[in-house]
């Protein structure tokens, strides 16, 4: 449950006045930006809603010394630049809640402004995080983008019309309305923008919404990175009528939708009515768990009345309508600052930046290490030591950095420093492309590679630990995974110290040769691919010869091999091409064999798709030496798709008995979402058809 940021009181005129320059910082660098170069947030989401809440505070407790230029007075909180183009009706802020009490509290004050119940139910939108614009249309014809500005008077931009997605140049209506929503980039659109500008030599865009807003702004770049619109509302134009009269919201958008406006409605959040401010909290859980999977950016979700009669009757303050409000979201984009970058070589050779930072909560969780890229990448964000960055959760789970903010450079900061050997070995660096890695490739961390083809979820030959891998390794007996299969009971005897525990070994690499084709292509440890993507590999090609045959092209066939692995990932089978023909001649399998429960299972809905099962906690029962893939191996073979997050479209989740009876946070959405939940025993009887050779 998402709930207030914690607020430092203001105790004194001094500490509120500092308060507000603070937020007036911020405030210009969020709706700002000089065009060119957008301008660095210098405070992140959660720390404004912070501030600007101490800030209300304060006023409400000393009103007599309430700024008249107070930010929470002013759309924009006074910073956007205002421009000269006049807005037919005033583009207004929205009010914040941050907690299911709040957004209760706000649905009884929406019912006093009444008179009595909301009768005409609620939209549920995503609140998108990029920037407020009026697309105008006289005729069907786009003519002018204003941007939000002060809320009365917005800039300009008609220079973007034509390279902004959802937004057409030309209706298939001559109709005559002015549109409203928001214009944002992508997470993908972002990604190419940075690319785009690192190859003019501009500096890097450092999240999304400053970079829609700069790039919004700009006239005169040589370039113009594409973005994305999603109307969110409209009002009509020049006394046209296009809009139904009375229409309500929902009708609105679906008037949009049809005249070929891309709306809040076809997204994958979409909008959608609900009756009560109770139906509006189920939806906006939903959204929540669709945060991660998201292709764009979104901080809250918008609760709306949805009949215009009703919106009429509530009113509008000075800043925000009465009617709406939003749902803030916990923020997965924060400032800390950068300590160090760590460099640790993974499985394959490839050399890994981490960096480690001054801890800082994210989205619930305290963070103190983060995901860097590479060298270039490191360059090209211009990271320094000491720096205060930005750092999200990439799909709300993994953190990374972005950005640096160099306007708040100490001034002995330093550049990150690249390393001149190999971390771990000592010995050279490939430096020819983008990802360093050490000369001597997987071989210089093999007993890891060695390690991890041996794991359960690869060729689960139970008993070869670290000791025996190191072991093997040294004494030059195992030079990559192939080797494995080649060893005899001596060599494996002497490793292990004992002919007995040597004999084991034996039967237990025997039985991993046997292992299907998806557990061998496990094995060899390629980057971007584990456990669930060997399995698709192995099922979608069926043979080792037709894997090594695939192009990039062949290989994006595959579910969860975008354009950015596929070429990896095929160039790694090529280098693999000898290892993995020692591995076929030592008698390996090197075919997969048909799913027999392929279209049906008790997991294969009736509607002939899969049904998504949502596993937590450790399983028990008949489960309980399966192991999470092994669980998740055992729903896709039921006919099933196995999930992260508990969403509404979640058929089961499995869940053991928290300590206590209480119930996870997994649990509780599940009840709130009216998903069944199951023991790992009551799943296990479920599927006891298809319980065997599950792991």
């Amino acid at each position: 449950m998402t709930t207030s940021p914690a607020v430092q009181a203001l105790t004194t005129p001094a500490r509120y006045t500092a308060a507000i320059a603070r937020v007036r910082a911020a405030a210009r660098a969020y709706y700002g930006g000089d065009g060119d170069v957008a301008a660095e947030s210098v405070m992140d989401d959660a720390t404004y809603d912070r501030e600007l809440l101490a800030i209300a505070a304060y006023e409400e407790a000393h009103p007599g010394e309430a700024a008249a230029d107070s930010p929470t007075r002013q759309v924009a909180a006074g910073a956007a630049p205002a421009g000269d183009v006049a807005h037919t009706v005033p583009m207004l802020s929205l009010d914040n809640v941050f907690s299911a009490e709040q957004l209760v509290a706000w649905g009884e004050g929406l019912r006093r402004r009444l008179g009595r119940p909301v009768e005409g139910g609620f939209t549920v939108e995503p609140k998108l995080d990029g920037a407020a614009i009026a697309a105008r249309y006289r005729d069907g014809r786009l003519e002018r983008i204003v941007t939000r500005g002060d809320g009365r008077f917005g800039e300009d931009v008609s220079h973007v019309i034509g390279t902004v997605e959802g937004l057409p140049e030309q209706l298939g209506a001559p109709v005559t309305v002015e549109v409203r929503g928001e214009v944002l980039f992508t997470r993908a659109q972002f990604e190419r923008a940075n690319e785009i500008r690192a190859e003019h030599g501009a500096k890097v865009f450092s999240n999304p919404r400053n970079g829609a807003s700069g790039t919004l702004r700009a006239k005169d770049r040589p370039y113009r990175p594409a973005m994305t619109f999603w109307a969110y509302g409209a009002v009509d134009l020049d006394g046209g009528s296009f809009l139904p009269a009375g229409a309500s919201h929902s009708e609105v958008l679906t008037a949009l939708s049809r005249a070929g406006v891309r709306t809040t409605r076809d997204n994958p959040a979409a909008a959608r009515f609900v009756r009560t401010v109770e139906e509006a909290q189920a939806r906006i859980e939903e959204i929540r768990a669709m945060r991660p999977g998201l292709p764009f950016g979104i901080d809250g979700v918008v609760v709306k009345a949805d009949a215009a009669a009703e919106r009429r009757a509530a009113g509008t303050g000075s800043r925000f309508p009465h009617w709406a409000i939003a749902y803030k979201l916990p923020a997965v984009e924060r400032t800390t600052r950068l300590l160090e970058v760590e460099w640790n070589v993974g499985r394959t050779g490839v050399l890994a930046p981490r960096a480690r930072l001054e801890p800082v909560e994210i989205d619930g969780s305290v963070v103190e290490y983060a995901t860097l890229h590479n060298p270039a990448d490191i360059r090209r964000r211009d990271l320094h030591v000491g720096d205060t960055v930005t750092v999200y959760k990439a799909g709300d789970i993994i953190p990374r950095v972005r950005s640096a903010v160099v306007g708040l450079r100490p001034a002995d900061a330093v550049e990150v420093p690249f390393p001149g050997e190999c971390p771990n070995c000592g010995g050279g660096i490939d430096r020819s492309q983008e990802r360093w890695r050490c000369v001597k490739g997987a071989a210089c961390r093999l007993p890891a590679l060695i390690a991890y083809a041996a794991q359960r979820d690869c060729l689960d030959i139970d008993g070869l630990g670290a000791t025996y891998v190191n072991a093997l390794v040294a004494s030059g007996a195992v030079t990559d995974i192939a080797d494995l299969y080649t060893l005899d009971l001596e060599t494996l005897s002497r490793a292990a110290g004992s002919a007995k525990r040597g004999a084991s070994l034996v039967a237990r690499i025997e039985a991993a040769k046997a292992r299907p084709l998806s557990r061998q292509v496990c094995a060899l440890g390629i980057r971007n691919t584990g456990r669930r993507l060997s399995q698709r590999i192995a099922a979608h090609f069926r043979t080792m010869d037709a894997i090594r045959a695939a192009d990039a092209e062949a290989m994006r066939e595959v579910e969860g091999i975008g354009a950015e692995k596929a070429p990896g990932i095929v160039a790694a089978f090529a280098e693999l091409g000898p290892v993995i023909d020692k591995m076929a001649a030592a008698g390996a399998t090197m075919t997969e064999p048909a799913d027999e429960s392929a279209g049906g299972g008790p997991l294969a809905g009736e509607d002939g798709r899969p049904m998504k099962v949502v596993v937590t906690g450790k399983m028990t029962g008949p489960l309980a030496d399966l192991g999470r893939t092994g669980v998740k191996d055992l729903i896709e073979r039921a006919g099933g798709k196995a999930g992260d997050s508990v969403t509404a479209a979640t058929a089961y989740l499995v869940a053991a008995p928290a300590a206590g009876g209480r119930l996870s946070a997994k649990a509780a959405k599940a009840e709130q979402l009216g998903v069944k939940v199951l023991t790992p025993e009551e799943f296990a009887e479920l599927l006891a058809g298809h319980l065997d050779g599950s792991v």
